[in-house]
Parts: C-alpha cells; sequence; structure tokens
C-alpha cells in the first residue's frame, strides 16, 4: 500500500509511534524514525523494521528546537533523498490543575507537542512543495477537542495542532500537499499505564465500547490516512476513541 514511498515519524520508537512505524513498514514504506535519544531500545526498534524488507533508520532530534529540526531534515533527505509522509506524533503530559503547572509544565508541553508539531512541518512542507506532493498526519487528541481536568497544558497543546492541521490543509492543498489529523481517545501506552486499575476500570466505564483502545488502532488509521485511499481527504480530525466523544 506504501511501497516506494518514505516516512518521517517522529516519537517513533514508542507507543503509538513505534506501532505507526511498523504498520507503514509492514506495507512497504520506507521509514526514518526520530527519537530524543539514540537509545538501544530505540536501536532494537529500527532493527525490527529493517527485518521487514525495508529501509529504517533512526535520527535523534529535539523537536523543540528550530535549528535541530532543520539539521535533521537535511540528513534524512541525504539518506532517502526524497519524503512523502511526515507524522508528527512525539508528545508529552505533565498533567496538574492548572494552579498548579509549573511554567516548565506548559513550556514542555507546548514547545514538544504543538511547537515541534510546527517546526516538524515547516522544514518539510518545503520539500513537499518542490515534489509536487505530500502527506502531514499530525496526532492531536479528544482532549484537544474537549479538554479535560487536570491537562489544561495538554489540551491546549492538542487544540493547536487541530489549528494547525486544518490551516496547513487550506494553505497547501492546492499543491498537492495534504494535512489531517488523528485524535486518539485513551489508548494502552506507557501514559495509561501509569494508571491503576480502578483508574482504567472507570475511564473504560465512560466510553461507548467499554475498553481503551490499542496502539494499533491508531495506526491503522494512520496507514489509511497516509494512502491513496485516502486521497481526497483533508483538513479532518478523525477521532480513534470507542466513542469517548460522540
Amino acid at each position: 500500500m506504501l511501497k516506494g514511498k518514505t516516512a518521517v515519524i517522529t516519537g517513533g520508537t514508542r507507543g503509538i509511534g513505534k506501532a505507526i512505524a511498523r504498520k507503514f513498514a509492514e506495507n512497504g514504506a520506507n521509514v526514518a524514525v526520530i527519537a530524543t535519544s539514540d537509545s538501544e531500545g530505540a536501536r532494537e526498534t529500527v532493527r525490527d523494521l529493517q527485518n521487514l524488507g525495508v529501509n529504517a533508520r533512526l535520527y535523534t532530534c529535539d523537536v523543540r528546537d528550530a535549528q535541530m529540526v532543520d539539521s535533521v531534515k537535511e540528513e534524512i533527505l541525504a539518506d532517502f533523498e526524497k519524503v512523502d509522509i511526515l507524522v508528527n506524533n512525539a508528545g508529552v503530559t505533565r498533567d496538574n490543575l492548572l494552579a498548579g503547572l509549573s511554567i516548565i509544565d506548559i513550556d514542555d508541553v507546548i514547545d514538544i507537542n504543538l511547537k515541534g508539531t510546527i517546526f516538524m512541518t515547516r522544514a518539510f512542507i518545503r520539500e513537499f512543495v518542490k515534489n509536487r506532493g505530500g502527506n502531514v498526519i499530525n496526532i492531536s487528541s479528544v482532549v484537544g477537542l474537549m479538554g479535560n481536568k487536570g491537562q489544561a497544558n495538554y489540551a491546549a497543546s492538542k487544540a493547536g495542532v487541530v489549528g494547525l492541521t486544518k490551516s496547513v490543509a487550506k494553505e497547501y492543498g492546492r499543491k498537492n500537499i495534504r494535512c489531517n489529523a488523528i485524535a486518539p481517545g485513551y489508548i494502552e501506552t506507557d501514559m495509561t499505564r501509569k494508571l491503576s486499575d480502578e483508574k482504567k476500570g472507570e475511564i473504560a466505564g465512560a466510553i461507548p465500547m467499554t475498553k481503551l483502545g490499542k496502539p494499533e488502532d491508531v495506526a491503522n488509521t494512520a496507514l489509511f490516512l497516509a494512502s491513496d485511499l485516502s486521497g481526497y481527504i483533508t483538513g479532518e480530525i478523525i477521532k480513534v476513541d470507542g466513542g469517548m466523544y460522540v
């Protein structure tokens, strides 16, 4: 489905990003995985992708740093020559009630989740314009659509990703560049594994499908958006939340 295409995935060595990288590789895409550090776990993820018969490489970058983003873009283009798909997945949480949020809690979440997405998109959009086509997939959150107690900083950052997605779609649609976002609900990742069984049960009870999602659920949606099956879709926010936000 993605044979011959190259995808760049931020935060691609864990959780949702790792699932997307694997799904893309299984469907023939070469993958440039961006992580914050060159850890053994990150290298193992890339080796697993390479074992699927595609070209997969690991790059380190702090997406908060615009200069580092531009530099890693040049590295990736030197190795792959062309990029077709950008998945902005890197993200963090620093949860607390608004009055208890520190400046660092606010800055880290906004800088990584929102500014990092802007910096990455800005860097690669120029290549997409030059290539007369490209595909941006942003990972937002249902929290960015509905808000959530204790996550004002996170909700604000993910709402910003929604606005960015729609703006990029409007600005670059005529250049054959699509931009969509996925808004996951509660997904079984490192973030949610920290929750107690009681809390997980409470969350599941509030979801119409009565269960948390899996990273593969988001990866399947990303595959659809990355493929030609969604060729006439842009500016959309697709919820993958088991009906949490209906």
